[in-house]
């Protein structure tokens, strides 16, 4: 029997059968309320397929940010192999007009899941230590807005490095470093995945709060957050990333640690990171005079 494929699948003949399910309806809503990020989460987790502008997206990020047209040729051929699907670009040179659009067209051939684990592990490839910050900020937009198509069985060790250093940045705010170390010893133990990221979350709140001299909420620091980095020498461009980053990560908090069972353990090593990211730029700006 044909697998009927959508029209914007290009050139995609493989075996995957989640591609040809027709649009999802929840888009239609009945009254006109304002779209919160919570309402829009909901609508989210009932759709069956990750939009193609995001899929865009990312792969204008990643072809900006350091992947090779033989590179995303070699890489996409392998998962095609994998996930047996066939795809239009399996060869270098591609017919294709640039690179952007010969991995937008290798990855609308993949299923849903198969598209997001693509997307995070080309990230890791692309920006294994985490200094390339569009590449940081398009993994946290992954997570948070479409986190229904992770692999729940999913797991990944914390990049060990990392939370050595945020140990070292914290060790002149003990009561932050409690807090940090409190997350990591749940986490190593497998359990209590809420109070993992709530104690993160509180790490940083308290950290931003020391560093500002006031009792505000994450959330409310956003703009003074921007200001902070412009202040000590930053960018207005590093400014903008910085504010947008925080303001995923209070999203994505706010939503998941009031549901114990919703997390997701490939996330937390994540927010492990991205928190310990946030800690030692934090400190660094902070040895930077005003």
């Amino acid at each position: 029997m044909a697998i009927s494929m959508p029209k914007n699948h290009r050139g995609c003949h493989g075996a995957n059968k989640a591609n040809a399910q027709p649009g999802s309806q929840v888009g239609l809503r009945k009254s006109a309320q304002p779209l919160t990020f919570t309402l829009a989460l909901k609508i989210a987790t009932m759709r069956d397929r990750i939009p193609t502008a995001f899929i865009s997206f990312a792969a204008t990020e990643m072809t900006n940010n350091g992947l090779t047209g033989p590179k995303l040729v070699e890489i996409t051929s392998a998962y095609a192999a994998d996930f047996a699907v066939d795809i239009p670009h399996a060869r270098y040179p591609f017919d294709a007009p640039n690179k952007r659009t010969a991995l937008l067209d290798n990855l609308l051939c993949f299923a849903p899941k198969q598209q997001y684990q693509i997307i995070r592990e080309l990230c890791d490839r692309l920006n294994p230590d985490g200094s390339i910050a569009p590449l940081v900020a398009l993994k946290m937009k992954l997570f948070s807005e479409y986190r229904e198509f992770a692999d729940q069985d999913n797991t990944e060790a914390i990049h060990k490095t990392i939370v050595i250093e945020t140990r070292h940045w914290l060790s002149d705010h003990p009561e932050v470093k409690k807090l940090f170390d409190e997350a990591l010893q749940k986490h190593d133990h497998g359990v209590f995945k809420r109070n993992t990221l709530d104690d993160l979350r509180l790490a940083l709140e308290i950290l931003v709060r020391q560093l500002f001299g006031n009792q505000k909420s994450l959330e409310n620091q956003i703009p003074l957050i921007g200001q902070y980095v412009k202040e000590r020498g930053g960018s207005p461009q590093l400014a903008n990333m910085f504010e947008k980053l925080v303001d995923y990560y209070t999203k994505y908090q706010n939503t998941y640690i009031k549901h114990d069972d919703a997390v997701i353990t490939a996330e937390i090593e994540f927010v492990f990171e991205l928190t310990s990211s946030f800690v030692k730029h934090f400190l660094r700006l902070k040895s930077v005079p005003d």
